[in-house]
């Protein structure tokens, strides 16, 4: 990444720096730090819902980073509102976009409790939850089925596995899919659950309420931004088995509700199609 900004310093008028909140965040100083040295403009693209604990943990290398940006772009309404909290000033927000062409809707009339969970195995996407989801459910509806997609980031997967081992549960693990053959395998699936500690806005959840699944999610950072509890999907508190398990139980059981939530999913997720969101793109680069 430093070289290739030090190699085209001379031809380039921007610079783009996905910028998140673990190790990635040094990346992002390095490189806002070149950028200010060669007198480059540079536009950091804010990721995580944990972004805003790096705010408060490294003070002065996040203020040279952010406050010496062009722009900060805020994905989410709730990453521009903790930035402003913090009296940051130079924001924009433009949120994730995806091609929604890719994303055919699939209406789902008869409801079977077939679940679907993709993210990567990290603690602090709490996978760990929807197995005790599942485990919780088993008694009452014994043709449950969990399918988790992704790769491990920090061990997570392991003890997941471990977990589903000696408990027995109907989980099937993928590891990492593309994006194509996760969306042919949601065919197969008819809920779709988030259980993060932590989140911002996540394309994956984007893409589920394109593709037409009801949506049960943890109530946490910027997640209300995107699902309108009862109206585009149900949120639940974090770590919150039984109030997860009652949600899920309770659109298995009211397939009129899950037609409007989907619906209105579908609706509210348009507005990120690529083909309107390249607009503000395009409108912020040729200031």
């Amino acid at each position: 990444m430093m070289l290739t900004v030090v190699k085209h310093r001379s031809s380039i008028s921007h610079v783009l720096i996905d910028t998140y909140s673990t190790q990635n965040f040094y990346y992002a100083v390095a490189i806002g730090n070149l950028c200010r040295l060669f007198k480059i403009p540079y536009i950091p693209i804010l990721h995580g819902g944990n972004l805003p604990h790096r705010l408060q943990h490294s003070k002065s290398q996040s203020y040279k980073l952010f406050n010496g940006a062009l722009t900060n772009v805020a994905p989410s309404q709730y990453l521009k509102h903790e930035f402003e909290k913090e009296g940051y000033d130079k924001l924009t927000y433009i949120p994730n976009t995806i091609a929604i062409s890719d994303y055919p809707f699939l209406k789902r009339s008869q409801l079977r409790p077939k679940l679907l969970w993709v993210r990567s195995f990290a603690e602090i996407y709490h996978p760990m939850l929807a197995l005790k989801v599942v485990e919780r459910l088993m008694e009452e509806l014994p043709d449950i089925e969990l399918c988790m997609v992704g790769p491990d980031k920090d061990g997570s997967l392991a003890k997941c596995k471990q977990y589903v081992d000696l408990h027995k549960l109907p989980v099937h693990f993928t590891g990492k899919l593309s994006k194509h053959e996760w969306r042919e395998l949601s065919k197969g699936y008819d809920l779709f659950i988030n259980t993060t500690n932590f989140d911002n806005m996540p394309v994956s959840v984007i893409e589920a309420m394109a593709l037409g699944l009801p949506i049960v999610s943890t109530n946490v950072g910027g997640i209300p931004y995107l699902i309108d509890h009862g109206n585009n999907g149900i949120l639940v508190p974090p770590n919150d088995v039984d109030g997860m398990a009652t949600a899920i139980r309770s659109l298995l059981n009211d397939p009129v509700s899950v037609q409007e939530l989907t619906h209105n999913a579908r609706q509210k997720v348009e507005g990120y199609d690529w083909e309107i969101v390249k607009l503000d793109w395009g409108g912020l680069l040729k200031e």
